[in-house]
């Protein structure tokens, strides 16, 4: 895909954008977000990801306009499972519901400078060595696997090991004030429980790019929509979080699914690069990635809600990588 340094700039530069008038209106003032503000933010943020995928069907061609939405879907598809996690962390951490939306914008932002570097970084490696794609997929079916055997399972912000250390070395207020990361008491500059919130949402963040980047190249190999998807699901991922926060709950077999996804993306990931070696061995099409993915999504929403219809005591669960007290690794081991 021939993409100029122009469209990159008009694509990153509309992206910053969305985030600056975000911050002078939605953001400016702390409050509580009602299901209507939440519904009408994430109708716009999916509109214009649609919007942009249907400039690249009719700039780039039908090959590419498909790989952008089936990379937009996965993507998609993971960061409702993230939802889980920040629920988690803003519950566990007990932060006043008026500061939800900043300390989630907080973590988009710093999600989107996190996966551009992984994104870079990533598409050089595949660039410059092709081996990359069985290293990307072993990671994918690592994670899948170890979801697979955890998805019922809810993980602590506790056993974020930043988190452990921070507490161990920063002196602490019990006290929130407002939504600063820093306050004096008896004149001495303290951290608040916000800073250990910021603390649990970065190193989160960091750990959702080392599993969602390698998804993303594993349906599209072109760095610019890999960027893109990522970007317009991270865009909506606060908004998103506002209107399903009651819902999530509900989908009970999601993160089964998403463990399912996974595993299928890092096979297509290996065999793409089995397909370079041996050319009699087909590549998966995308459009058969798209339609599995799809597929598996709604095959586990429908199981979800069939399950709590039965059972209303069931709930959603976060899903993890690995057992044990002090795991948190990946991310769905948050």
């Amino acid at each position: 895909m021939d993409v100029t340094l122009l469209t990159w700039a008009l694509v990153v530069g509309a992206i910053l954008l969305l985030i600056v008038v975000d911050l002078l209106t939605v953001s400016r003032k702390p409050h509580d977000v009602m299901f209507k503000e939440a519904a009408i933010w994430s109708i716009f943020y999916i509109g214009v990801a649609v919007a942009f995928g249907v400039w690249v069907w009719q700039t780039a061609g039908s090959q590419f306009g498909t790989e952008y939405f089936a990379a937009y879907l996965v993507e998609k598809s993971l960061s409702v499972d993230n939802l889980f996690v920040f629920i988690i962390i803003l519950a566990q951490f007990k932060v006043p519901s008026i500061f939800h939306q900043r300390v989630l914008m907080f973590g988009v932002i710093l999600a989107l400078v996190l996966r551009a570097i992984f994104i870079a970084v990533g598409a050089a490696a595949l660039a410059a060595f092709s081996f990359t794609f069985v290293i990307f997929g072993a990671i994918l079916i690592w994670t899948g696997v170890g979801l697979f055997k955890h998805w019922d399972e809810d993980p602590s912000p506790e056993d974020n090991a930043f988190v452990r250390m921070i507490r161990k070395r920063i002196a602490m207020t019990d006290e929130y004030d407002g939504s600063k990361v820093f306050t004096r008491v008896n004149g001495k500059r303290i951290a608040t429980p916000m800073f250990l919130v910021m603390i649990a949402i970065a190193s989160t963040d960091l750990l959702f790019a080392l599993d969602s980047i390698p998804a993303t190249f594993g349906v599209t190999q072109e760095p610019f929509l890999v960027f893109a998807a990522n970007a317009f699901a991270l865009l909506g991922l606060r908004a998103l979080y506002f209107l399903l926060k009651g819902l999530v709950d509900k989908l009970v077999y999601l993160s089964l699914g998403l463990s399912i996804i996974l595993m299928f993306i890092g096979v297509k990931l290996i065999v793409t690069y089995v397909h370079e070696i041996v050319a009699e061995v087909p590549k998966i099409p995308t459009l058969v990635s798209l339609a599995v993915i799809g597929a598996i999504l709604l095959i586990s929403t429908v199981a979800s809600f069939i399950k709590v219809r039965k059972d209303p005591d069931a709930h959603a669960h976060a899903g993890r990588v690995t057992a044990g007290k002090n795991s948190y690794a990946g991310h769905k081991d948050q």
